[in-house]
């Protein structure tokens, strides 16, 4: 089975899938060894990883090459950030066909205008999002009919009415989902009253992320119950990462003895390396 036949089969068991992000081998390793069923490639976490000062700069061959090792690190779907296409909608084609080849079971395609300065939000216009979302779609039906096209709106976190915010990214959704897309993927989502309204006024799976710090209340639990469909946790894994190095190494540099920093448990066995060698 392929595995963006695998990754359909999640999305259409109605129970939510949960896809932590990774942003190397290891972490995706790490993502698939404590028993999720997909993993997600961050493209803000492999960019970080890389620093990057800002995500646009990483560029499609970077992420093509960092993307490619996180999936054959694993046996589960992987899918893939494909920002906001590496272009308009006239690239989008070979975008999808290069996300196909390395193996990919999907991507998120954003309608976001990426690199403003000071961290600006701001949306393209709705056509010029759809002509992506079609082109994407007419190119995974010619190289894999299941590559799943998650299409992705700023709408909400591009806005300071949030009301006003939330119907347009309503509406680019029930547009997107029209145009070809498996899933609306809402960025922004701050609170369960928001997550209700857009599973109730979208027309297809609602697709969100969590455990930032606009929505660190939300829990899998409760976004379970409002029938979410898919849960990307684009920077937990890294942030993670980031604090458990920073203390273990300010444990060293302090003077702290190995032995103690082991009995604090911040680092793994080799027995887990091997196993995540295996």
């Amino acid at each position: 089975m392929r595995k963006s036949t695998r990754l359909r089969e999640l999305f259409g068991s109605g129970q939510t899938l949960v896809m932590p992000d990774a942003y190397d081998a290891l972490s995706a390793k790490i993502i698939e060894r404590l028993g999720f069923k997909a993993v997600q490639c961050s493209g803000f976490s492999i960019a970080l990883a890389a620093r990057c000062c800002q995500e646009p700069n990483l560029g499609l061959e970077e992420n093509l090459h960092v993307s490619r090792h996180i999936v054959e690190a694993v046996s589960v779907p992987v899918m893939a950030d494909g920002e906001d296409g590496f272009g308009d909608a006239s690239v989008i084609a070979n975008t999808i066909r290069r996300y196909i080849e390395i193996g990919a079971a999907g991507v998120n395609i954003e309608d976001q205008v990426l690199g403003l300065p000071g961290g600006a939000k701001q949306v393209v216009d709705r056509q010029c999002m759809v002509d992506k979302i079609m082109a994407a779609r007419r190119a995974a039906q010619a190289g894999d009919e299941d590559f799943i096209i998650n299409g992705r709106t700023d709408a909400l976190a591009a806005t300071q009415d949030r009301a006003a915010g939330l119907r347009e990214a309503i509406e680019r959704g029930n547009r997107y989902l029209e145009a070809g897309a498996d899933l609306a993927f809402v960025m922004g989502v701050a609170s369960l009253d928001e997550v209700r309204t857009l599973v109730r006024e979208v027309a297809g799976p609602v697709s969100i992320t969590a455990g930032l710090p606009y929505n660190m209340d939300l829990s899998i639990a409760q976004l379970e119950e409002c029938g979410v469909a898919r849960v990307s946790l684009p920077t937990l894994a890294l942030f993670a990462s980031i604090r458990a190095m920073t203390q273990a190494l300010s444990d060293v540099f302090g003077g702290e003895s190995f032995a103690k920093i082991a009995q604090k448990g911040s680092l793994c066995s080799m027995k887990e390396i091997g196993e995540l060698l295996s």
